[in-house]
């Protein structure tokens, strides 16, 4: 126990009406550290992670967490895990170690990558990852020249195609990364997502299963009807698979402003979702809005920095409309 920290993250977060909610958000933890994916945790690191949390903070489920925050009753040094799009590492690497540190978590779920989908960006990692030495000339694409030669090249080579490509129409977005994929002769992309049966499993074990649109599009590019159907179709979807109709929702991407506004939390709202979350940095307080609960992640190696963070985050406070 670092007791500094502890008290710094109980001053911040103190139990009742002051409190604040952090809340953690992940996509995958990877069996071994992987040069294209270094923001997601191996196991290893992911259980000291979650051993620090159970020690240090209160864990609650994300439903109870934020039903207690606007009743002005969650205890102190309150916090939640998430994970969002419905990768399979999700029930065979972090599941095991969430149930060994008691620790519950809510996933958030695309249902269009279930049972044998592949997301538009792993798609595009698998494809740079295993391309042959060479150029990647992307100019008839509208996308820059990439020299190709080692790890390095490729992670540089990414970082430039992956923002570039989120924002495109999906349809567009699809053919470019097929295009792609082609020029660096990837046969066939990662199978990675869960199925059904496997999301069903996640859900039997005792995790909450939360909405994450069909086909995790900016919201803000699509019209007002594609939208709502997204958020109401991959709603459905999830219910039918798992029996149980989920209360909350995640805007993929999360970022307010960009990637949704206004109408979506409107739209969040009016269809009977409990509560959302976005990718807003900072903690939650009493009288902020519930649909758009801010989320963050330390990305520290250490244990001693990690947890730093974490309890700096508590007085983190982005610019957001998060009031009622």
């Amino acid at each position: 126990m670092n007791l500094p920290l502890r008290l710094l993250a109980g001053a911040l977060s103190p139990a009742g009406r002051r409190a604040r909610l952090s809340v953690l958000i992940y996509h995958r933890v990877l069996d071994r550290p992987d040069p294209y994916r270094r923001g997601d945790p191996t196991v290893a690191e992911f259980d000291w992670q979650m051993a620090l949390l159970a020690r240090e903070f209160t864990v609650l489920p994300l439903a109870d967490a934020v039903a207690r925050l606007a009743a002005g009753t969650l205890p102190a040094r309150a916090a939640c895990v998430t994970f969002d799009d419905g990768y399979r590492d999700n029930l065979t690497l972090a599941a095991p170690v969430l149930r060994r540190h008691g620790v519950p978590a809510t996933f958030f779920v695309a249902t269009d990558y279930l049972d044998g989908g592949t997301m538009w960006n792993d798609s595009l990692i698998g494809a740079v990852a295993g391309a042959p030495d060479g150029t990647l000339d992307l100019a008839d694409l509208d996308l820059p020249r990439c020299e190709i030669t080692d790890v390095a090249s490729r992670r540089a080579c990414l970082n430039t195609l992956l923002p570039a490509v989120k924002h495109l129409e999906p349809a567009r977005r699809a053919d470019v990364v097929a295009r792609i994929s082609e020029r660096c002769r990837m046969d066939a992309p990662p199978q990675l997502m869960l199925t059904s049966p496997e999301l069903q499993a996640l859900h039997g074990q005792g995790f909450e299963i939360g909405a994450h649109t069909c086909s995790h599009p900016i919201l803000t590019r699509q019209d007002d009807a594609t939208a709502r159907r997204e958020l109401a179709d991959g709603r459905a979807r999830l219910g039918e698979i798992t029996g149980v109709t989920p209360r909350l929702f995640a805007y993929p991407n999360g970022k307010p402003g960009d990637d949704y506004d206004a109408r979506h939390v409107a739209m969040a709202r009016g269809l009977g979702f409990d509560a959302a979350v976005c990718t807003a940095w900072g903690a939650a307080r009493r009288g902020d809005d519930p649909f758009q609960i801010p989320r963050f992640t330390p990305w520290d190696a250490s244990p001693l920095r990690w947890h730093a963070r974490l309890a700096a985050n508590l007085s983190r406070r982005d610019t957001w409309p998060a009031r009622v």
